[in-house]
């Protein structure tokens, strides 16, 4: 290799970088300490990004199917005004409803809490008639009792010193816990706001992207990446798009299911099931746990059979309803779809199921391009699936034996 300019700053490039990643991987504790930090200085600004993104989704419906005939009409004053007035309205229908969520869940948790209360002393009695009938079952000799010998005195002053000593622990607690609302409540304000600016500004933010992209990197690399941005957006619109599309469809089965069967709670419950599918998968089972409680405290036997219905549903929408739907619109097989959720959920929780299913549809695309690229190159054609062959039908394939045979003896004895 010829030692000119351009070599010699590429092994410069590439000894900087290796002496970084040896330095990097000796200090291991404090890399992860400056990524911490910088993760929480930009945490508002990721969290405005992932809300823009959701919200661009039903802003384009807005957009483009709400104000059609604004938009074919082309005035200048809604050129003008159209993105903020379509911002606004889809701010306010997120909010709507998240309002009419919260007004059908919250009034009805309050009238259950309530019902446990008040149920409360007459399941304890239960509770404790069964315990002394239990024991009792048990034949235990009631003198092994008596020669137990409890200091309570000394039992309350344990309790007392424990409650004094932790009470520095209580107050620092109380007072962590009233930071970590308060931050929580500045980030999601900066994010709120920080996404209104990108949903107002996405044109030219997009293009001042590209600008910097053209200016620092080589021609070919920034259509390579503009092409996998633009694969990956709208793999992601259409997995946000699928998953509410499920959600709501396993709400609605759920509903008419409870309301069929005559169980309590049907709307609420299925609000929560409906809003707990968004997690893919397995949502549907979160909510189906709260669902069991409320019902449990009405009728122990209708919390049974509403456990067995669920479980049913569930079948019916991980191995139907969910592929078809999700998968379909992501371009991803509901094999894929199946192994993605298993994987994401082992590796990052609720976050990794979320994620999984559209980054799993971008590589598998990306993958795919790669495949038939490389089959075009080499002048391969594509292997398409083989169709299945029919069963042979047994009774149809005795009778040309048989009619084979007789048709051989007819032979035989003509040539006789």
């Amino acid at each position: 290799m010829e030692l000119n300019k351009s070599n010699v700053k590429k092994i410069l490039g590439i000894i900087t970088f290796a002496v970084l990643l040896l330095v990097g991987a000796m200090h291991l504790d404090i890399v992860f300490g400056v990524l911490q930090k910088g993760v929480a200085l930009l945490k508002p600004f990721i969290i405005g990004g992932a809300m823009a993104f959701i919200m661009n989704v039903l802003l384009r419906i807005v957009e483009d199917r709400l104000f059609a005939p604004l938009n074919r009409k082309n005035f200048s004053w809604w050129n003008r005004y159209r993105r903020p007035v379509c911002v606004v309205l889809t701010l306010g229908i997120l909010i709507g409803i998240i309002f009419v969520l919260l007004f059908m869940i919250i009034p009805e948790i309050v009238h259950t809490g309530k019902m446990i209360g008040a149920q409360l002393p007459d399941q304890l009695d239960r509770f404790f008639g069964w315990a002394q009938n239990w024991l009792a079952s048990l034949e235990i000799p009631t003198d092994v009792f008596q020669d137990i010998d409890i200091d309570w005195n000394k039992v309350v002053n344990l309790v007392t010193d424990s409650i004094k000593s932790g009470g520095s622990a209580v107050f620092n607690t109380t007072v962590g816990i009233t930071s970590s609302i308060v931050g929580g409540i500045t980030n999601l304000v900066l994010a709120t706001v920080f996404s209104i600016y990108l949903l107002l500004q996405k044109e030219q933010l997009g293009a001042q992207l590209k600008n910097a992209m053209l200016a620092f990197l080589p021609g070919p690399k920034v259509e390579t990446i503009l092409s996998i941005g633009k694969l990956s957006n709208r793999i992601f619109s259409k997995f946000v798009s699928g998953q509410c599309t499920e959600a709501v469809i396993l709400g609605v089965l759920c509903f008419i299911g409870m309301s069929i069967f005559s169980m309590p709670y049907a709307m609420m419950i299925s609000v929560v099931i409906g809003v707990t599918a968004l997690i893919p998968m397995f949502g549907a089972f979160i909510g189906a746990g709260i669902g069991a409680f409320l019902i449990l405290m009405i009728d122990p036997m209708q919390a049974v059979w509403f456990i067995i219905y669920i479980i049913v549903l569930q079948q019916l929408e991980g191995n139907l309803i969910y592929p078809r739907v999700v998968g379909k619109s992501v371009g991803l097989p509901g094999i894929w779809v199946l192994v993605a959720v298993t994987i994401g959920g082992s590796l990052g929780g609720v976050m990794g199921i979320l994620l999984s299913v559209p980054v799993c549809s971008v590589l598998y695309s990306l993958f795919r391009q790669l495949v038939w690229d490389r089959l075009k190159k080499k002048k391969i054609p594509t292997v398409q699936p083989r169709e299945k062959e029919p069963l042979p039908d047994t009774k149809t394939e005795r009778e040309k034996e048989k009619a084979s045979s007789v048709k051989k003896e007819r032979q035989g004895k003509k040539s006789k």
